[in-house]
């Protein structure tokens, strides 16, 4: 699997030969692979106009290149902000609920990222076939692609350790703009321009496969949650910056802890871990028909719903496996 960002064709349909002999050292003679573009044909033609563009097949004969557009920028944040809003409105009933839950989309959104990685993970385990993803800049649903799909597919990315570094990988080193994305919240009453919760939507998306997979992820909603709160507002330097060039001229390594080094303390530790989990070395296929996917109520209603019994009935099912 590799990941990128657009082509820079332009216009002109400008050529680089040492793109087009990189992903033709990717496939011997006779393979083929394929192009998942996160824009619409439309959008990424658009983009020619302004500098960027698609890989024209003349030049990249082996590759097929398959459109999945999901949304990135401003209709995800105020979808989010809807959504928020519908969770803190108790006085509506449950017709009015359910209305406004649909009309935010913010479920939809979960399902088209899902069926992204599936695709993605698809191309890889059945067809055996090399995977380029990409959007615009190659930073948000490039990202959230790719890391699903490694959820999916690799079972050392479901374990705690491994999951920490499919984040650093894939989201931190590979440069999502953590602070420009994640600047205020749902709850702010600006509305900025580059704000949108594409990691809250890999979150997400990953809560909804340990509700599928119950038994295949070593940690918990616990450790979710954590890396949500993190991401907005932190005493770690972990998801500070935009990139690592600022985050080395920044000099965050040395100036700050890591959310990491903390979580993986003994007595810390314990408390995301899932005491149901049994290596599962299979792929892991989700469903994303609409009665599979659900509300993260963990998140969404954190705030308006105690969770005192369903934290004691974890406790009692720890103990129980402890005691084991």
């Amino acid at each position: 699997m590799l990941r990128s960002s657009q082509p820079l064709t332009g216009p002109n349909r400008k050529r680089c030969r040492e793109d087009e002999m990189l992903l033709g050292t990717v496939l011997d003679e006779g393979e083929r692979g394929f192009i998942i573009d996160t824009r619409s044909a439309q959008a990424a033609k658009q983009a020619r106009m302004t500098g960027g563009g698609t890989e024209p097949k003349s030049s990249y004969p082996q590759w097929r290149r398959l459109h999945r557009p999901l949304e990135r920028g401003r209709p995800l944040q105020e979808s989010f902000i809807k959504l928020v809003e519908a969770c803190n409105d108790t006085s509506i009933n449950m017709d009015r609920w359910l209305s406004r839950l649909e009309s935010c989309r913010w479920l939809s959104h979960v399902k088209a990222a899902l069926s992204t990685a599936c695709l993605a993970a698809q191309c890889m385990d059945r067809e055996e076939a090399s995977v380029l993803v990409h959007g615009t800049e190659g930073t948000d649903t490039t990202l959230l692609v790719t890391a699903l799909a490694q959820v999916i597919l690799d079972p050392s990315c479901r374990t705690l350790v491994g999951f920490q570094g499919l984040l650093e990988r894939e989201w931190i080193e590979a440069g999502h703009p953590f602070h420009l994305r994640c600047a205020r919240s749902a709850y702010s009453h600006a509305r900025l321009k580059q704000e949108a919760p594409l990691f809250l939507l890999f979150l997400d998306c990953v809560w909804q496969l340990s509700r599928q997979f119950p038994f295949s992820l070593e940690f918990s909603e616990c450790l979710l949650l954590t890396l949500f709160d993190n991401a907005y507002a932190s005493a770690y330097g972990t998801f500070l910056c935009n990139s690592e060039k600022e985050r080395c001229l920044c000099k965050v390594k040395e100036k700050t802890h890591s959310l990491w080094a903390w979580l993986n303390q003994p007595g810390e530790k314990k408390k995301y871990l899932n005491p149901l989990y049994s290596h599962n070395a299979l792929v892991i296929w989700p469903s994303v028909e609409p009665q599979s996917i659900q509300l993260w109520q963990g998140l969404f209603f954190r705030w308006i719903r105690s969770s005192q019994y369903l934290d004691e009935a974890w406790a009692e099912i720890q103990r129980l496996v402890e005691g084991n």
